[in-house]
């Protein structure tokens, strides 16, 4: 079934959302030996330069005008968004200065390899208050094993070329950490790499990589469930002994959340999704980044406004569809308060049961979230006797 997006016009968004828009697309000057977009086909048209002018300023204007909150986030990513050039940029920053409402404060997010990222680039970053996220899988022998450039040759000394520029200008730098079947196997090693080089914000992201027709296997580079559960076992242990403060990884920060009563904020662990879709290069709007197929494929921001993109029942029911088709193993799950069967994409395992759609990912969030739970209500015994206080 092919969903569409509605051509009504709804001035803004009902709720906040966070869009991915890529200036140029899935180009990259990288060839990651896991990158989703090469092995998957997940591509919209290939990119013919970074994005038009009349493109970037329908899109602003439409990004200020739907957003509901004081703040206005813009997320840019790729492939890799540093192709775009330092001068798109500038431009972007005229054009969010030109429309941006009173009352209202932009915040700027770029996610980079970082390979490109040089005085220019962290002046211009610094000073327009930009966050960045860099990918950067640990030490070299790790790092260079998948993230090499078209020739083959590695990426680790640009990357930390890069991070320590960043950090010499005062950018806020979140480190995207990809797992992969033998890294997860060293979490030791890799949290003291990052502790050692000064991380103060980290994300571990677990590969997983299905093959289609294979039945729930996934490629040989793949985590493994538990031991990816295992893996974040070892480094909470770590953190709470030590770090608790001083470094944030987003997934204890998430876990943290549910002990304060807060929603998730990554998307992955809320119940519905739809509120992190695409923007591509040509202005096509894709319900989300690990979805740009034809038929998630909503409309074009040059046709279509962006509220209603946001809004329309297509959008919706791709959001509300995670908790609608959660498998019974899910509903009955200790830990579906934290986990909310996690991202829809990794939903390709056979339950027990023979039910479709468990997550690839499930043991080993069941794992950590069953681990750190005594920590957790700790924390919230603890915030229960202040309130009484």
């Amino acid at each position: 079934m092919t969903i569409h997006a509605t051509p009504s016009h709804t001035d803004a968004a009902s709720r906040d959302f966070q869009i991915f828009v890529k200036p140029v697309g899935s180009a990259c000057n990288l060839a990651c030996r896991y990158c989703y977009y090469s092995r998957s086909g997940l591509k919209a048209e290939p990119a013919k330069g970074p994005m038009a002018g009349d493109v970037l300023a329908s899109y602003i204007r439409q990004h200020m005008a739907a957003a509901p909150a004081e703040v206005v986030r813009f997320s840019w990513h790729g492939g890799e968004p540093t192709l775009a050039g330092l001068d798109f940029f500038r431009r972007a920053v005229a054009l969010q200065k030109k429309y941006r409402p009173d009352g209202k404060q932009v915040v700027n997010g770029i996610q980079t390899n970082g390979t490109l990222i040089d005085e220019n680039w962290c002046r211009f970053l610094s000073r327009e208050r930009f966050t960045v996220g860099l990918s950067l899988d640990g030490p070299q022998a790790i790092h260079d094993r998948h993230r090499q450039d078209k020739r083959g040759q590695p990426s680790f000394r640009q990357v930390m070329r890069a991070f320590d520029l960043l950090q010499l200008h005062g950018i806020r730098t979140d480190i995207l950490c990809v797992l992969t079947n033998r890294s997860v196997t060293q979490p030791e090693t890799l949290y003291a790499f990052f502790k050692r080089i000064g991380a103060e914000f980290l994300s571990l992201l677990p590969l997983v990589q299905p093959r289609p027709g294979k039945g729930g296997a996934v490629s040989r580079i793949s985590v493994e469930a538990t031991a990816f559960g295992s893996f974040l076992c070892a480094i909470f242990e770590e953190w709470k002994a030590h770090d608790i403060g001083r470094i944030q990884v987003e997934m204890f920060e998430e876990a943290i959340r549910t002990a304060f009563g807060r929603p998730p904020s990554v998307c992955i662990f809320r119940p519905t999704c739809g509120d992190v879709p695409v923007v591509e290069q040509n202005g096509d709007f894709y319900s989300c980044d690990h979805y740009v197929r034809p038929r998630y494929r909503l409309g074009n921001i040059q046709k279509n406004h962006l509220a209603d993109l946001l809004e329309s029942p297509a959008q919706r029911e791709f959001g509300r569809a995670k908790k609608t088709n959660l498998p019974a193993a899910c509903r009955t799950c200790e830990v579906l308060d934290m986990c909310n069967g996690g991202c829809p994409k990794d939903r390709f395992v056979v339950a027990d049961n023979g039910e479709p759609g468990m997550n690839y990912i499930c043991a080993g969030y069941k794992r950590f979230f069953t681990h750190c739970r005594p920590f957790l209500a700790a924390i919230s015994g603890l915030r229960a006797a202040s309130r009484r206080q």
